[in-house]
């Protein structure tokens, strides 16, 4: 197994580089890229390996498409294929079959695809057939899932003969990522209403002559975290906008509370620390990426939390309410189900050093790096980073932190 160890470091100056761009819009952009009359050219996307093989893979021609363990290449690509007229067979890796797709698949089912499960019933892989005739312009899909199969499916409404309105039943979760694709399609020239828990998209011709992917605001939260656990912070994040599509940009709201001050400079952001709140409340329905950030944050300083809406983390790339229990536990704090939320109760003494395993996750990766600002952090398999910041060690380095590879 590889473990890199990162040297305590109390101070954190200067600029992340290497900070990627968004991985959402980016992914999005490459679907409405591809589904357009009038395709125009993607700038500044991102580095991150869901979005490398996003483009490597909407535009192959192979049979069999191996999306690995890209969770919203799989669900896009499935919507996309589906109504491209072409047999495909998309797969992944044991745990991408392990993740369920059903509520996707019987959507574009109702629609008028065909397809099948190859294995299990509800989960990849899938063999897609070529799509013959729509059945249905109106769809009714829960919310309370993924985000991600709603989103995949309003970008392929506009290339429907009778378009598509989708009404969304039960609690909606993530719906500021359905904004960034409503925002996004529009830029494509899609005509999207969307009002309350209802969708409606006309058939209409997609194109664009450029668009510039801004930066990540799930990679950012990373930053956040070093400068709020370190003893001084004063840190630049490049091509970050305040004003931004993506929803995991509440992180500043967050922060505030948590010790960093979040000030605006041309096309960039400085983080800076400031003093912290002694409790802490948030609801993670819209932004499930930022919970294991915060969880630690909040368990290093001593800052007593509860979290509503962590439900969606048990799907992700492992189980993450399990994960974050097993490791937040090294450093003395806990995290316990409490009625329909959960409350984190901090560490009392940190330790001096500790382990972190990351469960082929790259987000437990980098949630839990920051420590190292306090503590000798040893990382199990640090190459999970590629998946959406692949030069986050290299960033870390150029900040003046010493790793050593084992």
């Amino acid at each position: 197994m590889n473990l890199l160890t990162i040297s305590p470091r109390p101070i954190i100056q200067g600029t992340a580089q290497y900070l990627p761009s968004s991985k959402s819009i980016s992914n999005r952009a490459l679907i409405l890229n591809a589904l357009s009359d009038k395709p125009g050219t993607l700038s500044n996307l991102s580095d991150a390996n869901d979005t490398q093989l996003m483009k490597k893979l909407v535009v192959s021609q192979e049979e069999i498409i191996n999306v690995e363990d890209a969770g919203t290449v799989m669900r896009f690509l499935t919507a996309y294929f589906a109504i491209k007229g072409q047999k495909k067979i998309l797969t992944g890796t044991s745990r991408m079959k392990e993740r369920p797709i059903g509520i996707l698949i019987d959507s574009l089912r109702a629609l008028g695809a065909d397809i099948q499960y190859l294995e299990k019933e509800g989960y990849p892989p899938i063999q897609i057939n070529p799509f013959k005739k729509q059945k249905t312009n109106h769809l009714f899909v829960r919310g309370d899932v993924s985000s991600q199969f709603i989103s995949a499916l309003m970008m392929i409404a506009p290339s429907l003969n009778d378009g598509l309105s989708i009404e969304i039943t039960g609690h909606l979760g993530s719906r500021p990522y359905l904004e960034m694709t409503a925002s996004l399609m529009r830029s494509f020239g899609a005509k999207v209403s969307f009002v309350g828990n209802k969708i409606d998209i006309v058939k209409q011709p997609l194109g664009i002559n450029s668009y510039s992917i801004e930066g990540d605001w799930s990679a950012a939260s990373y930053w956040f975290a070093f400068v709020a656990l370190s003893k001084e912070g004063d840190l630049l994040l490049p091509n970050m906008i305040l004003r931004s599509l993506q929803g995991d940009r509440v992180i500043v709201d967050m922060m505030e509370q948590l010790g960093v001050a979040c000030e605006p400079r041309t096309n960039q952001i400085l983080l800076r620390k400031k003093d912290h709140l002694p409790h802490f409340s948030w609801d993670f329905t819209d932004c499930p990426d930022l919970a294991q950030t915060i969880a630690v944050v909040c368990a290093t300083k001593g800052i007593e939390a509860s979290f509503k809406g962590l439900a969606s983390l048990r799907i992700k790339e492992t189980d993450r309410i399990a994960a974050l229990q097993q490791e937040l536990s090294k450093i003395n704090a806990q995290l316990i189900e409490d009625g329909d939320g959960w409350k984190l109760i901090p560490s009392t003494h940190l330790p001096d050093e500790v382990n972190i395993h990351t469960y082929h996750d790259h987000r437990m990766a980098m949630a839990f790096a920051p420590l190292a600002t306090i503590m000798h952090v040893t990382i199990e398999d640090p190459a999970v980073t590629r998946k959406s910041y692949p030069k986050f060690w290299d960033d870390l380095k150029s900040l003046g932190f010493q790793l050593l590879n084992q």
